[in-house]
């Protein structure tokens, strides 16, 4: 069988190593820098003629993350690599999947076309903002959901009359999961957003008074909705509220905005990092390498990735 080899680069190479040892290999040797005037620059010091090749970037901004891993792949196309796979734990510039406003881009497919073009065979992501980001692309596309890891962190703790809640409709999809697999209650949470990064409050449909609540959504940005939403939970006589994502942004003040407000705990995963002097006691960071790295591991020898897509 072909050679398996993972190339990182700046973006998140702390879980691309996570990976690596949980795959018992060693990281890939690859040098990305910049040139004097900003450029990305990137060289490959090791022979991948005929390996099977997984390029590790996610590519929230800044927007040097997406250009790195787009060179990643073109290098490792010109060094003949028999197969390249993006692995791109946390799929950014995806929430302008649509045209939904005269004179938008949809950037999401821009960013597919330029992942292809640059050479990926096969992508690899987690928790997409929209699924529909899938139909973006003409090559093999693998969408893990890091539900397992979240569930199981979640079935180690005591609840008194469960509820998930979802923080808007876009969620309810994954909100439903967790309720079934934690055996709670469901509830969601009506709001409209008048602006990008601003949302408003209108009602919470379902039952939370006296309940433990659970605000399960795919990513965290500025924190606005999600404080809005446990503030409304409160005052609606939620007992206690827990906060779980995927893909922990925090832009802004976010961190700030998450500790003061009425939230037991946040816990979300290592898809994107944080130095740890810049969180707070209330933020606990759950790590996906493992899914991740089994997820690489049936790619490469070819089984089914079925199992884990729950």
């Amino acid at each position: 069988m072909d050679e398996l080899k993972i190339f990182s680069g700046n973006a998140n190479r702390e879980l691309a190593h996570r990976v690596c040892d949980f795959l018992k290999i060693s990281p890939g040797s690859i040098e990305v820098s910049e040139f004097n005037d900003g450029e990305t620059m990137v060289r490959i010091d090791e022979n991948v003629r005929g390996a099977d090749v997984f390029v590790f970037q996610p590519t929230f901004p800044p927007a040097r993350n997406l250009i790195e891993l787009l060179v990643m792949l073109d290098a490792a196309r010109r060094a003949s690599a028999r197969r390249v796979t993006a692995v791109v734990p946390y799929f950014g510039y995806a929430r302008q999947d649509r045209k939904d406003q005269p004179r938008v881009p949809i950037t999401a497919k821009l960013v597919a076309n330029l992942m292809t073009v640059a050479g990926a065979d096969r992508v690899l992501t987690m928790d997409l903002h929209s699924a529909q980001i899938q139909g973006f692309f003409d090559i093999p596309f693998d969408h893990l959901f890091a539900a397992p890891v979240l569930i199981d962190y979640l079935k180690t703790k005591k609840f008194t009359n469960p509820v998930v809640v979802s923080p808007d409709i876009g969620s309810i999809k994954m909100a439903r999961a967790f309720s079934k697999r934690l055996e709670a209650g469901l509830a969601l949470i009506d709001k409209r957003r008048p602006r990008p990064d601003v949302s408003e409050v209108v009602n919470v449909i379902g039952e939370v008074a006296g309940s433990d609540v659970i605000i399960i959504d795919d990513l965290i940005s500025t924190g606005g909705t999600i404080v809005t939403a446990v503030e409304v939970l409160k005052k609606n006589g939620a007992r206690r509220v827990l906060v779980g994502c995927t893909h922990a942004v925090f832009a802004g003040d976010a961190v700030k905005r998450l500790d003061a407000a009425p939230i037991e705990e946040v816990f979300v995963t290592d898809t994107v990092p944080h130095a740890p002097d810049k969180l707070t006691s209330k933020i606990n960071i759950l790590s996906v390498a493992e899914l991740l790295g089994e997820a690489i591991k049936r790619i490469h020898e070819e089984q089914s990735l079925s199992s884990l897509f729950v």
